[in-house]
């Protein structure tokens, strides 16, 4: 016999106020914050939660082991069941739900944090290329997004000034978000690596997120109206550019049938939440997950505002969440992503409740 499938929401979510440098923090002081607001909303305390799953990359921060510090964070007592990813965020909660579909916890706490203001991130970002053929050539990751703007310019899906306009409305919409390290519509600037000016690029900086997790009427007892997770997969692209077709994701796209944005019979989705920190990107990811005009795209401004490294992805689900918790949404996905040129994907599928 088969157990029923238990609903899981996010019922909280925080972020910290994104910065290009904060010198002055630990990763454990820039985390803690986060981790006491998401637990405010809540009511929730420390020894409340059943599971915590936090993503992070020791390469990014420079030593081993680093995300054991900031365990700090959550507190060292009461012990808790706890798990790491080295990677964005958002494939942390994807864990938890794991976690929480399968009745090991109703409740679950995530973060993610990154600093990239230490060192060189566009160079740091190459030691994940092929380590025989493609590392040592030393492509940044604004060189390889470069190839993959020029090849949908190419293609005919997309032109300069075209790009632009992503770039000003995600800016422009930003100016809304407290947290947003970009706010407001600024000029494209020059070309960074032609096709990509400065202003089709992400900003590096620092930041954090948390989001709380929970199952069935406990959501609803957290939360006035939670942002169930009707549905979630990811999926990754072969590890060579060269063998990509780099105007396509069909990654994305399979993420998103098996996690259901494609449902006929579900309601419109009316946000989209899209992990693109350039803005060729968001050209792909539309086109990959049929997103009409009707669909509202990074209303918090995305990732071409505030692009924290390994918690950028996380910040998507939260804001999308966001919105359903506040009754701006009704159906949204959220999109994260890790790797050159959109090499891995992440897509959840929220749902609020009626309104009465």
């Amino acid at each position: 016999m088969t157990a029923a499938r238990r609903d899981v929401a996010i019922v909280a979510f925080a972020q910290t106020d994104h910065t290009r440098r904060t010198d002055d923090l630990s990763e454990v002081e820039m985390v803690m914050p986060v981790l006491h607001e998401v637990l405010r909303q809540t009511g929730l305390r420390t020894s409340d939660i059943g599971f915590t799953c936090s993503g992070s990359s020791d390469y990014l921060a420079g030593r081993a082991f680093s995300f054991t510090m900031a365990l700090d964070g959550v507190g060292a007592w009461p012990p808790i069941s706890e798990s790491h990813v080295e990677m964005d965020g958002a494939w942390a909660l994807y864990e938890a739900w794991v976690k929480l579909l399968t009745g090991e916890a109703d409740t679950a706490l995530v973060y993610a944090y990154g600093k990239s203001s230490p060192g060189s991130v566009r160079d740091v970002l190459t030691r994940q290329l092929d380590p025989y053929y493609v590392a040592p050539l030393w492509p940044d990751s604004v060189a390889l997004a470069a190839l993959q703007a020029q090849a949908l310019i190419d293609a005919g899906h997309t032109d300069e000034p075209a790009l632009a306009s992503i770039a000003t409305r995600s800016r422009q919409d930003a100016a809304a978000n407290p947290h947003a390290q970009l706010p407001g519509a600024r000029p494209q600037g020059d070309h960074l690596v032609a096709p990509l000016r400065t202003g089709d690029c992400p900003p590096v900086g620092d930041g954090a997120a948390a989001v709380v997790l929970a199952t069935g009427e406990r959501a609803r007892a957290l939360c006035a109206r939670p942002a169930w997770i009707t549905g979630m997969d990811h999926r990754i692209e072969a590890h060579s550019l060269g063998v990509r077709d780099l105007t396509d994701s069909p990654s994305t796209r399979l993420a998103a049938e098996r996690a259901g944005a494609f449902d006929a019979t579900a309601g419109p989705l009316d946000t989209a939440e899209l992990h693109a920190p350039f803005t060729s990107q968001e050209v792909v990811l539309r086109r990959a997950l049929r997103l009409g005009d009707d669909v509202r795209v990074n209303p918090s401004g995305g990732a071409l505002a505030a692009n924290p490294m390994m918690a950028a992805g996380l910040i998507r689900l939260g804001e999308a969440a966001a919105r359903i918790h506040r009754g701006a949404s009704d159906r949204a996905l959220a999109h994260a992503t890790s790797g050159p040129c959109l090499q891995q994907n992440l897509v959840a599928v929220l749902e609020g409740d009626s309104h009465a």
